[in-house]
C-alpha cells in the first residue's frame, strides 16, 4: 500500500485509491502544459521574449505587446486547452463504455454528428438567435446520431464490435450530409466551413472561451463521480448486473456526458480528427487502467495534442496559418490503423 494514497469523505463512506505513480504524471503534465503555454504565448509571426510575456500579465499598461499576447494568442492557448481536454475525456469515457479501443469520438458518429448540427445552426439561424445556442445545436445533433448507433448495435447488451461498424457507416453518411449543407452555401460560407471542418482554432476569441467554459467545468468533474462503475463493466453486462451496478443507467449517462463534451468541443473548434482516439490510449500507457486518474490524465494529454498542433500549425509554416486538425489527423490516422492492425493479430 506504500504505492498508494487513499482519499476518503469526511463520512469515511467512500474512498478512493490511486497510485502515486497517477498523481505523479498529472503533475508532470500539468507543469508541461503551464510551459507549452508559456512557449504558445512567446512564439509566433512576432516574436515575445519571456520577459516581455511577464510584463503583459503584471505590467499590462507598460507592454508593447499587450494586444498580440491577450487578444490573439491567450485566448487561442484557452481554446485550445479546454476543447482538447474535451475530447481527450470524451474519447476516454467512450472506450470504457463500449470496451473497444477504437471507440472515439470520430469513430461513434460524435464528431461529424455534431459538425452537421453545428454547420446546420449556422447555415439557418447566423445572425438570427444568440452563438451560444451552437453548441446545444451540435450536441442535440450528436445526441441523435449516437442513439441511431446505439439502437442498432444493441442486442441483448451492447455489441462493441457492430457500435465501432456502425458508427463508421453513419459517420460517413453525416459527412456526406455536411459536404451537402456547403455545396448550396455561398462561396464564403463554403470556404469558411471547409477551414472549420479541418478543425481550426484560428481567430479564437475570449467569447469562445465562454462558450467551452460551462461544459468543460461541469462535465469533467460529474464524470470523476461516475467512472467507478466502468472497471467493474468492462468484466460484461451479466457480471456487472450480477455485482448491483445498474449497467445501462451509468452506461447511458456517461455516454451522455461523452456526447456533450464532444459536441460542445466540435462546435468551437471544428471536426479536430482523433484526439479522443489517441489520448486515452497514451494515458492508459502512463498510468494504467484507474478511471480515476485516467480521465484527469486523458483530459491533460488531450489538451497538450490540440495545443502542440496549434503551436506548429500557426510556427511552422509562416506566414501561413495551418488548422491544427491537419496534424491530430495525421498522428492520428496511423495509430488507428496501428490499433486495426494489432486487433489483426490477437
Amino acid at each position: 500500500m506504500k504505492n498508494y494514497y487513499v482519499f476518503r469523505n469526511r463520512r469515511d463512506t467512500r474512498s478512493v485509491l490511486v497510485e502515486r505513480k497517477g498523481i505523479f504524471v498529472f503533475a508532470v503534465l500539468l507543469i508541461s502544459i503551464v510551459l507549452m503555454s508559456i512557449l504558445a504565448l512567446a512564439v509566433g509571426s512576432t516574436y515575445v521574449r519571456f520577459i516581455d510575456v511577464v510584463k503583459v500579465f503584471f505590467i499590462q499598461e507598460a507592454s508593447d505587446y499587450y494586444f498580440i499576447i491577450m487578444q490573439l494568442r491567450f485566448p487561442r492557448i484557452i481554446v485550445a486547452l479546454l476543447a482538447g481536454a474535451a475530447l481527450g475525456v470524451s474519447g476516454a469515457l467512450l472506450q470504457g463504455m463500449i470496451r473497444n479501443p477504437l471507440a472515439s469520438p470520430d469513430i461513434a458518429g460524435i464528431t461529424h454528428g455534431a459538425a452537421f448540427g453545428a454547420i446546420l445552426f449556422l447555415s439557418l439561424f447566423a445572425g438570427k438567435v444568440s452563438i451560444h445556442l451552437q453548441p446545444i445545436a451540435a450536441i442535440i445533433s450528436a445526441a441523435i446520431v449516437m442513439t441511431i448507433i446505439y439502437a442498432l448495435s444493441y442486442k441483448k447488451g451492447l455489441v462493441p464490435t457492430r457500435f465501432i461498424l456502425i458508427g463508421i457507416g453513419l459517420t460517413m453518411f453525416m459527412s456526406s450530409l455536411t459536404t451537402f449543407l456547403i455545396v448550396f452555401s455561398d462561396q464564403y460560407s463554403a470556404k469558411q466551413a471547409y477551414i472549420w471542418l479541418t478543425g481550426s482554432i484560428y481567430g479564437s476569441t475570449y467569447h469562445h472561451i465562454w462558450l467551452l467554459l460551462p461544459w468543460v467545468f461541469v462535465l469533467i468533474p460529474l464524470s470523476m463521480f461516475l467512472v467507478r462503475s466502468i472497471g467493474i463493466q468492462e468484466l460484461g453486462d451479466d457480471w456487472s448486473q450480477s455485482l448491483g451496478v445498474p449497467v445501462q443507467k451509468h452506461r447511458l449517462l456517461l455516454i451522455a456526458i461523452s456526447v456533450a463534451l464532444g459536441g460542445a468541443a466540435i462546435s468551437v473548434i471544428g471536426a479536430l480528427a482523433f484526439v479522443g482516439l489517441v489520448a486515452p490510449h497514451i494515458a492508459r500507457k502512463l498510468i494504467g487502467r484507474n478511471y480515476m486518474v485516467l480521465i484527469p490524465v486523458s483530459a491533460l494529454i488531450g489538451a497538450m495534442i490540440v495545443l502542440l498542433s496549434d503551436i506548429v500549425g500557426r510556427t511552422l509554416f509562416l506566414p501561413n496559418d495551418v488548422p491544427a486538425g491537419i496534424f491530430t489527423a495525421g498522428i492520428g490516422a496511423p495509430f488507428f490503423i496501428y490499433l486495426l492492425y494489432r486487433g489483426r493479430k490477437r
